[in-house]
């Protein structure tokens, strides 16, 4: 695919930008370090590093903004992001396309602009690290080098972060990183009153598989079962590898029902995985499966998770290879 088609490739360009689930997050050190240097060197009072989702852009960091996220529509970074090179307004009430936004008119009365866009290892421009001022402004060459330095660090910072929450074995997310990702979501779903739920699964017998067939089949197993799930999930959904044999997704705007049918969506996959031993024999994988959604107030991330197992442990006893949903939920 070349570079142009990157630019247009909405949905691709979605998925990347979840792939590193720092949407809603909490503010890191690194992240904010460049918008502070950003804010020094080039000594302009607002910049941000700025994530384009579907519908909103959200700030990772800023210096000078009172708001974490503004809608997509209004937002410079949208027009960015259609961009290899760094964009630069250098009075947006001169430019037709921004004479009469909201950020230009009101606060924060953006008068210039440069954004360099954050662009993925695979080409996917993700958001931008912008650089604003409230005054009319030229940036010269050497203040778009630096900026353009600068977003590439943003980027790096984004892979390391994204492999320091990966599990070795499967590439799914870790346990902290599932549990933060999920904290994130609630906080979300609470906040625009919408549904969200977790689904906990555990592959059936699985040291009768080790035992039967050794450890590097149970790892392949393993593999093999987080990437069948992997496979059928939204760019949305995310897995996690609990511990050991168990694994937890993550399901926003699910409700109980939709949980459930994307449960068994991933059981069915589970079940249609054709694995064999290292002498060839044919190594059978099902799992048990128990969803949960959002409930009162209290609930965390851990609450839903033991919700989810209990509806599991149902699952177990009935027989295994099968969904149930928590009775309470």
């Amino acid at each position: 695919m070349i570079a142009d088609e990157k630019l247009t490739d909405e949905e691709a360009r979605i998925r990347a930008l979840r792939r590193y689930r720092v949407l809603d997050t909490e503010t890191e050190k690194p992240f904010e370090k460049i918008v502070g240097l950003v804010e020094q060197i080039l000594n302009v009072p607002i910049c941000a590093v700025s994530l384009v989702d579907s519908d909103r852009q959200w700030f990772k960091a800023s210096r000078g903004l009172e708001v974490c996220e503004t809608r997509r529509d209004i937002s410079f970074c949208t027009h960015a992001i259609q961009t290899p090179e760094p964009m630069i307004v250098q009075d947006a009430q001169q430019d037709p396309r921004f004479a009469a936004n909201p950020l230009v008119t009101g606060a924060p009365h953006i008068r210039s602009y440069a954004g360099a866009p954050l662009q993925t290892p695979e080409g996917y421009n993700v958001g931008s690290l912008c650089a604003i001022d409230v005054k009319p402004r030229a940036f010269p060459d050497s203040e778009i080098a630096i900026l353009s330095n600068f977003a590439n660090l943003v980027v790096e910072e984004l892979e390391l972060r994204l492999a320091a929450s990966s599990d070795l074995l499967t590439g799914v997310l870790t346990r902290r990183a599932w549990r933060d990702g999920a904290e994130a979501e609630i906080s979300r779903a609470r906040r625009h009153d919408r549904p969200m739920a977790v689904a906990l699964f555990d592959i059936d017998r699985f040291k009768a598989i080790n035992d039967s067939f050794g450890h590097p089949t149970g790892d392949r197993v393993i593999q093999a079962v987080s990437a069948a799930c992997a496979d059928v999930l939204r760019a949305t959904q995310t897995i996690g590898r609990w511990g050991g044999e168990e694994f937890a997704i993550l399901l926003p705007e699910c409700d109980l029902s939709a949980a459930a049918t994307v449960a068994e969506r991933c059981r069915q996959a589970i079940e249609a995985l054709e694995i064999r031993s290292d002498a060839g024999a044919p190594c059978p994988v099902t799992a048990s499966f128990g969803v949960a959604t959002l409930g009162g107030p209290g609930d965390d991330a851990e609450v839903l998770v033991a919700q989810a197992d209990a509806a599991l442990y149902r699952a177990k006893n009935a027989g295994r290879n099968r969904v149930e949903a928590c009775a309470t939920a």
